[in-house]
């Protein structure tokens, strides 16, 4: 039941995130499986956050995933993208990177540093306040400010 729950709501998020980036990079959707993706396509133009776990029924994953759908629009805001991975055996190039060991919750910056690594599901909130620290932030909240 959570494994399809989880599977409902990444489905349900990745429609509506299309739809409101479809305009800045066609085909993207805000939650990704994580698969072969190479961390340098996101450079300097997102920040992802990468969500593990050893199984989609993983009840922290699914937690995770609901909670990330709580307010997409913070997440889109700084330009965030989701990227999921659940198959611990298939060694995933982001797997042999970060090296997870269970349910794991990792932001990246757009400098493809790790700025947080947490052991348990967050929530939109913590997340972004995590993100609105970092100096990068800082100078794109200046940017828009026209400072």
């Amino acid at each position: 039941m959570k494994l399809c729950l989880a599977f409902v709501f990444a489905a349900l998020l990745s429609v509506p995130a299309g739809a409101q980036e479809g305009s800045a990079t066609p085909g993207s959707a805000m939650i990704q499986p994580a698969g072969d993706s190479d961390l340098s396509e996101f450079l300097w133009v997102k920040r992802p956050v990468v969500v593990f776990a050893d199984s989609p029924a993983d009840p922290r994953f699914a937690e995770q995933i609901e909670r990330l759908g709580d307010d997409i629009g913070m997440l889109i805001d700084r330009d965030v993208v989701i990227l999921t991975d659940t198959d611990p055996a298939a060694k995933s190039p982001l797997r042999q990177k970060l090296r997870p060991r269970g349910f794991m919750l990792v932001l990246l910056g757009k400098d493809g540093g790790v700025k947080l690594r947490k052991p348990m599901p967050w929530t939109v909130r913590e997340i972004t306040r995590s993100i609105d620290k970092t100096p990068e932030r800082q100078r794109e909240i200046d940017q828009r400010r026209g400072l």
